[in-house]
């Protein structure tokens, strides 16, 4: 039988590919932001027309400098801004719409498509069971003229979700339990595939901040089988059914098992993804910002942990939230949770990306310790390069500023 990677090919391809094999594959669906859609569009200036293979399947958001802090980057969003008018795309996102990720999850992407996008973290969709990918602007320039761009068939190895998530534990902790494991781009060249045991116990909000952070592992692609809870989240998200195939787990290179309950919160210490340690382990650094947000962990449940633990009091580190979405954040403010953050002392905005990539919103100065829910902690990211970055999940976040130091969320949440 075959593994979910040749499956989504096959349907591509009318033919199993073989790992390894250099393919030529048209996209379901395409996608750029700000801060790469400016060079797509300079590479499509160069090659004569700008035009692009099917209008429907684009997608286009304003989320890395949005909105604009810098007259530069307000100079991009009107060039952009033109180019989507002229090309007539519909499925445009212009400043506070969301994070370009978090968009296409909520609103676009299905199970056995392929989705193509100008940013590293594309994988996100693979929550659903999507084959996505992350390219150069080059690279989807070209797609989006062409409506097909060529790609190495990746090699299959599967990971077997087993247990149930522990109070304090998210899907983040896995994404660093697996980091811990393999290293930084320890998945380079394979197409992760992940079976959920007891689908209920693994939320889609959980899979998708693990789908996302493949990209630090290094994956071509990690997918979530789907199951039941994608049916439900799609159905109850999008209005969409979907009845996932019977098949049966194919021949992969090799497999590992993730057993949940054995599970504790994780941090990633400066200055690498993969310097991953027990919260315990580093409790009592003292922190002067906390983010809680990102394509990563911006989803309703992240700022759900969070309000539950900020609840307690106010904070004693700068806190600055993100819900990832404009959706989001209006969920979020309808069930409470903005308000509960903001009487925290939480600066509260939505759709951006802001400190992830040292943008905006929350840029780290010379010295400071930041613990944040992105994604990447090399020196430089969220700012000076001589500050220090932790990741960890929403509620070690939230403990964390609570506290103005980092501590273990577990008592938090009793």
């Amino acid at each position: 039988m075959p593994t979910w990677t040749e499956y989504i090919f096959s349907k591509k391809l009318g033919k199993a590919p073989t790992p390894g094999e250099v393919v030529e594959v048209a996209p379901d669906l395409v996608g750029f932001h700000d801060l790469t859609g400016y060079h797509v569009l300079e590479v499509l200036e160069s090659m004569g027309k700008v035009e692009v293979f099917d209008r429907d399947r684009v997608v286009v958001a304003f989320d890395h400098l949005s909105p604009p802090p810098t007259q530069r980057a307000a100079e991009i969003m009107v060039y952009i801004r033109k180019h989507v008018k002229s090309l007539g795309l519909p499925h445009f996102y212009d400043v506070g719409g969301g994070i370009l990720h978090q968009i296409i999850l909520e609103k676009y992407a299905m199970p056995e498509q392929v989705v193509f996008a100008a940013d590293s973290h594309t994988n996100t969709a693979g929550a659903v069971g999507a084959f996505a990918q992350g390219l150069g602007a080059t690279d989807i320039a070209a797609t989006l003229k062409l409506g097909k761009t060529w790609l190495v068939v990746p090699m299959p190895f599967r990971i077997d979700v087993e247990g149930r998530f522990l109070r304090g534990v998210m899907g983040k902790d896995v994404a660093l339990h697996l980091l811990g494991q393999f290293g930084a781009e320890g998945f380079s060249g394979f197409s992760v595939e992940v079976y959920v045991r007891n689908p209920g116990s693994f939320p889609m909000d959980d899979r998708a901040t693990v789908a996302n952070m493949s990209t630090e592992m290094g994956a071509d692609a990690l997918m979530f089988i789907p199951d039941e809870v994608t049916v439900d989240y799609l159905q109850r998200e999008r209005g969409s059914s979907y009845k996932p195939p019977q098949l049966e787990p194919g021949r992969y290179v090799d497999k590992y098992a993730v057993e949940l309950d054995r599970l504790e919160p994780l941090v990633a210490a400066p200055h690498s993804v993969d310097n991953v340690k027990a919260v315990r382990e580093v409790e009592g650094v003292e922190v002067d910002q906390v983010f809680i947000g990102s394509c990563t962990n911006g989803r309703l449940s992240d700022i759900e942990a969070a309000a539950r633990i900020l609840k307690r009091g106010r904070v004693k580190s700068r806190c600055i939230a993100i819900p990832a979405s404009y959706d989001v954040f209006r969920k979020a403010m309808e069930l409470g949770y903005v308000d509960v953050l903001t009487k925290a002392g939480c600066v509260v905005t939505y759709g951006t990306c802001g400190p992830c990539l040292g943008g905006h919103f929350g840029v780290a100065g010379p010295g400071e310790v930041v613990v944040t829910t992105s994604n990447r902690n090399f020196k430089g990211r969220v700012g000076h390069p001589d500050s220090k970055v932790y990741l960890a999940n929403p509620a070690t976040a939230a403990a964390t500023a609570l506290e103005g130091k980092i501590v273990d969320p577990r008592p938090y949440l009793s």
